[in-house]
């Protein structure tokens, strides 16, 4: 039970359009809420919550189709999965615990949810901290341009059933080996074993590895199709942004810096800072990570 990574946190089930939301809640103070990444759930900030929330009302939520929340019908990447209509979940979420308006983190697919939510609803976010991406539109541009793999962002958009299939032959040696190579020694030791077992329940189902699929699909197709227009638009983040980002997993050679594809398109004055580790900063990394918010936040 990941309740024992937040000691003191208080557990919610919210009914929103994708069904119920799960979220996790401690502390006082300003609110503050943290988005996981794929293939994790909230119990990836076990290890700086407890102490953000010593200055913060922090709020860990399970993205749609990820961890204990609900898992709404995919389709084909439209609009299920879309970083749009997940960002409503976030307010949702919040409106029906109290607050309108909050900080934002997230982290992979979270920080998506968090940079489109910035975005889309820009009297919602007073503070945006981005954990090792950038936007979706420069991904996919990268790949296009050989600078990057195509890898799982490939792979999980191809059309259902495909990916399911594949994947569901045997889903945790496929996520175990995603968690493994993304970290920067390339062990599972770099997680705890509590939320290691959170992650592999999650993943460990065909309901939720559609989910994952579908979530990919909406980032090939509706993501990057609304990365796009906002670009043309000139649409722009107008809180206080910062990045921080690893030095393995975002760092290709030929490619911008992290912080230049943001500020040549949707954060011109974000702030930036590199971790030396892999992809899980808050894990591998959390005392860095814990500095670097609080000051952020503060």
């Amino acid at each position: 039970m990941t309740c024992d990574l937040f000691p003191g946190f208080r557990s919610h089930w919210l009914d929103t359009e994708a069904g119920r939301i799960f979220a996790r809640s401690g502390g006082e103070g300003p609110p503050l809420v943290l988005l996981h990444g794929f293939p994790q759930t909230h119990a990836m900030w076990h290890r700086i919550a407890p102490a953000l929330a010593k200055t913060h009302e922090v709020f860990c939520l399970d993205l749609r189709g990820y961890g204990w929340s609900s898992v709404p019908p995919g389709d084909g990447g439209r609009n299920a999965y879309s970083k749009r209509v997940m960002g409503r979940d976030v307010v949702s979420v919040m409106e029906q615990l109290g607050h309108v308006r909050f900080a934002l983190v997230g982290h992979d697919r979270g920080a998506r949810v968090a940079y489109r939510l910035a975005l889309d609803a820009p009297g919602r976010v007073e503070r945006l901290a981005l954990l090792d991406i950038i936007p979706t539109i420069k991904v996919w541009r990268r790949i296009e341009a050989g600078l990057q793999p195509a890898a799982h962002w490939d792979f999980l958009a191809r059309p259902a059933p495909q990916p399911e299939q594949e994947i569901g032959r045997d889903p945790l040696p496929y996520f175990d080996g995603l968690l493994r190579d993304w970290s920067g020694p390339k062990s599972l030791d770099v997680f705890d074993p509590a939320a290691l077992e959170s992650y592999r329940q999650s993943c460990n189902e065909p309901n939720r590895i559609h989910a994952f699929c579908e979530d990919y699909r909406a980032g090939k197709t509706t993501d990057r199709s609304q990365d796009e227009s906002d670009l043309a638009a000139g649409k722009r983040i107008g809180c206080p942004a910062l990045l921080l980002y690893s030095r393995t997993y975002l760092v290709r050679p030929g490619a911008e810096e992290p912080p230049e594809a943001w500020r040549r398109s949707f954060a011109p004055q974000i702030e930036a800072a590199v971790l030396d580790c892999g992809h899980f900063l808050a894990e591998e990394k959390p005392a860095e990570t814990l500095a670097a918010l609080a000051d952020f936040l503060r």
